[in-house]
Formats: structure tokens, C-alpha cells, sequence
């Protein structure tokens, strides 16, 4: 500060001019700094985008070569080719047909006698345990019963619905709307318990629930 001073003391022009030179020169660094940050934060966003999207690809590219393994070899690489699962099992079928040509079930171990059908190797361990020991003491699953239960309700309730819309076809109205109220409440009840038996059930045999419109174009028919 003292150098600054004496200097500027003896060539104040020259001090003054130089020093607003440079402010101006500093002045123009930093718009052109902030020009070119404000300039390369478009692309910046582009390239996320970019990255992201080839993040999105591979990851794709991925399932979609796990769920290509699972598929017969006959169907490997020609995965958008199948709709269904009857494309599969016509390929299932179609190799237990060669294996019968060829003989490859003749010999079988176990041929001409009955199964043995007191475990279940393809259910949990502790479940076939717990089903075995139900079994022997003639009961059954509680999702066994339950849709039973729920079958039962479900053949009462339409047979009430039927009568219940007779009865409004004969101009008995007001019997139809109490008896439609009442039926919507059992409705609820009944799909209470569909919706508890989907719970327990194991995976593939749920059921739908009931609707009350389309009930009532069955009851119609």
C-alpha cells in the first residue's frame, strides 16, 4: 500500500489509467467467464439428459437379454415374436412329442405304479409338512375353505339378485330397491372376503371380485 501510494504520488495519471485499464480487461474476463458458463450449462444438461438415456438403454438392453434366457432355445432371439404363453407351451409340447417318438419315457423308473403322492417336492417344505399333518386330520387349507365359503355366498347371492330383479320387472319397485340395497351390502362382504382369500391363496389361483353393474346384466339375461 505504501509502494501503491508513492507511486501514485508521483505518476497519479499514469497509476490511474493503468489501474482502470486493468479493471476494465478484469471486467471483460468475468462477462466473458460468465458468458461461457452460462453458454456450456445448456450441453451440461443435454449430456445428463444423454447419459441418463443411454443409462435407460443398457439397463433395458439387459432385461431384456435376462427374460431372452428364459425362453426355450427355440425361442431365443425372436423374444417380440411371442405373445403369449401358448407360443411357449406349443414349443413344450412339441419337445414332449419327440421325446415320446424317440422312446425316452419307456423304461422309466417308478413305470406301472402308483405315484407317491405323500410329499410334494415342488411346495415349500414346511408347507407340505403343514398340509400333510391337515390332511391326515381331514382338514384343508384355510384358503381351501375359504373359497368354498366365498362359492357358496357368491351362487345364494345371484340366485337372491335374480328374484330381486323379477320382482321390478313385475312393477314390484319398491321391493327392488330395499332388496338392492341389501345385496349391495352382501356384495361388499363377499369381496371383503375375496380380497383376504387373495391374500393367503398361492400365486395363480385368485379370484376377481364381484361387480354390481355387470351382475346385473347377468341377472338381465
Amino acid at each position: 500500500m505504501t509502494t501503491m501510494a508513492v507511486r501514485s504520488a508521483r505518476n497519479g495519471k499514469v497509476v490511474l489509467s493503468s489501474w482502470l485499464i486493468n479493471k476494465s480487461n478484469n471486467n471483460k474476463k468475468s462477462a466473458i467467464f460468465w458468458r461461457a458458463a452460462s453458454s456450456s450449462s445448456i450441453p451440461k444438461i443435454d449430456g445428463d439428459k444423454d447419459k441418463k438415456i443411454r443409462e435407460e438403454e443398457r439397463l433395458s438392453a439387459v432385461i431384456d437379454a435376462v427374460n431372452d434366457r428364459k425362453l426355450p432355445p427355440e425361442l431365443r432371439g425372436q423374444r417380440n415374436s411371442v405373445r403369449s404363453e401358448t407360443d411357449i407351451m406349443n414349443v413344450v409340447e412339441q419337445r414332449i412329442w419327440h421325446s415320446m417318438e424317440e422312446g425316452q419315457f419307456e423304461n422309466l423308473p417308478g413305470r406301472g405304479k402308483p405315484l407317491n403322492l405323500s410329499t410334494n417336492s415342488h411346495a415349500d417344505p414346511a408347507e407340505d409338512t403343514l398340509y400333510r399333518i391337515l390332511s391326515k386330520n381331514g382338514c384343508a387349507p384355510e384358503w381351501v375353505e375359504l373359497n368354498k365359503e366365498i362359492r357358496r355366498q357368491i351362487s345364494e347371492w345371484r340366485l337372491a339378485l335374480k328374484k330381486a330383479w323379477m320382482s321390478k320387472c313385475n312393477g314390484d319397485h319398491s321391493k327392488w330397491i330395499e332388496g338392492s340395497e341389501i345385496l349391495q351390502v352382501q356384495l361388499r362382504h363377499i369381496n371383503n372376503k375375496v380380497f383376504r382369500y387373495n391374500l393367503i391363496v398361492p400365486f395363480g389361483r385368485q379370484m376377481f371380485g364381484l361387480k354390481w353393474e355387470k351382475e346385473l346384466d347377468r341377472a338381465r339375461e
